[in-house]
């Protein structure tokens, strides 16, 4: 008798008993649901945080200043990047394509009688929109000479001109920061939440110099930070060894010294909140995949019950010329059908969680577009697992079926 014959015939035993069947199943269903809809859930998780570290920019290594440190306690933060380090490191490493220095501040805008007050407001270079890859959707971005001549100009981003210029073009227009009259020039195309919700259109850019001396009113020539952009992912690493290079030089910093800067490569950040995701996901679906077992015992005893039930059966069968080997495999494929049943059964209702989780995330989150993500791989291993499952449970009811006396099962009433 052939796999296929004995496949229908374990679809017709099992049909016999729908709700016995289906109760069976029960336990592999919600344990391949789980893990499914772990799954998913984590390769969403994966994907948005891929999306986020690309909607950030090309490629990007962030230079910051080192922590100051008192009696071994980090404190504030060093004023030891200056703009020079900037253009040092985009003249002197070959490996970088931009760089482009920033001076957080902060404060409300005015336009007229309406007050808005941005969640982010930078002093930058004209490379910023490379490194970011952050294009202007109207207008025009910071020059150099904007930089140099301490421009009163700014460039905002789509929440800041649909608060202050809800009905008109903001190009041209006036705003007011810190009572310093500054022109908009440019608006940024729309770039939507980060990672943790929060809106990167609520910004608003000025040249850093403009920042540095007529609203900060500082008279030094440090920088908060400055964004790198590498010139390709493949020279993300070797940029970062070049700018640490520089940076050691000009601060003219010893061996053994603790280094008065950081050197971050968002590369790096973007494959540990990866590991994280990834982690996380297998820990639940092992605990998920815990179901399984409990399914898998489950079958076991209903298999056991079933030899019982049909030993008459097997006794008229082996009577008819089957062997022990057709016995064993009857039952071990009734086993892996029906656990595979219960595998489909799971994949389709953990394809339909975590569709009703994702909806449910972006309802709650609407900003945050986690994406819906089913991985057919993960389906397929499922299902073999699930097989696998049956066939591991249900062996030894087959093997006790299999070795059952024909005479002794004739006579079994």
């Amino acid at each position: 008798m052939s796999v296929v014959d004995l496949v229908f015939i374990s679809l017709r035993m099992l049909g016999r008993n729908k709700l016995r069947s289906f109760l069976t199943i029960l336990g592999i269903m919600i344990g391949i649901a789980a893990v499914m809809t772990m799954v998913s859930i984590g390769q969403g998780a994966s994907e948005l945080v891929k999306a986020q570290f690309k909607n950030l920019g090309a490629n990007v290594i962030v230079v910051t200043p080192a922590s100051s440190r008192t009696q071994g306690v980090r404190s504030g933060l060093m004023m030891t990047l200056t703009e020079e380090d900037a253009l040092a490191i985009a003249t002197e490493c070959p490996s970088v394509l931009a760089v482009s220095p920033l001076i957080g501040t902060g404060g409300q805008v005015i336009r007229d009688n309406i007050n808005w007050a941005p969640k982010e407001m930078l002093g930058t270079g004209p490379d910023y929109i490379i490194v970011r890859n952050w294009p202007v959707e109207t207008g025009r971005f910071l020059s150099d000479r904007d930089v140099a001549t301490m421009a009163k100009y700014c460039v905002i981003g789509q929440t800041v001109a649909d608060k202050l210029f809800p009905d008109e073009n903001p190009i041209g227009q006036r705003i007011r920061i810190r009572n310093i009259p500054f022109d908009v020039i440019g608006v940024l195309s729309k770039k939507g939440a980060n990672l943790f919700g929060q809106d990167q259109d609520d910004i608003v850019l000025m040249p850093y110099t403009t920042v540095r001396k007529r609203i900060e009113g500082s008279p030094f020539a440090n920088v908060g930070f400055a964004l790198v952009s590498a010139r390709s992912e493949q020279l993300t690493g070797q940029a970062v060894r070049e700018i640490r290079v520089l940076l050691t030089e000009r601060h003219r910093i010893t061996p053994g010294d603790e280094p008065d800067f950081d050197v971050r490569n968002m590369a790096e950040i973007e494959n540990v909140m990866n590991m994280i995701t990834g982690t996380l996901t297998a820990m639940l679906s092992a605990i998920a995949a815990i179901s399984l077992v409990v399914g898998g015992v489950g079958i076991m005893n209903i298999m056991l019950v079933s030899v019982t039930e049909r030993t008459r059966e097997i006794g008229i069968r082996m009577a008819l010329g089957a062997t022990p080997s057709d016995i064993l495999w009857q039952f071990l494929v009734e086993s892996a059908v029906l656990s595979s049943v219960g595998g489909a059964i799971g994949i389709a209702l953990g394809v339909a969680a975590s569709a009703g989780l994702t909806w449910i995330i972006n309802k709650i989150l609407p900003s945050s577009n986690w994406p819906f993500v089913v991985s057919i791989p993960a389906a397929i291993v499922a299902l073999l697992f699930a097989a696998a499952v049956g066939l591991f449970f249900g062996y030894y009811p087959a093997r006790r079926a299999s070795l059952l006396d024909p005479i002794e099962a004739l006579r079994y009433d």
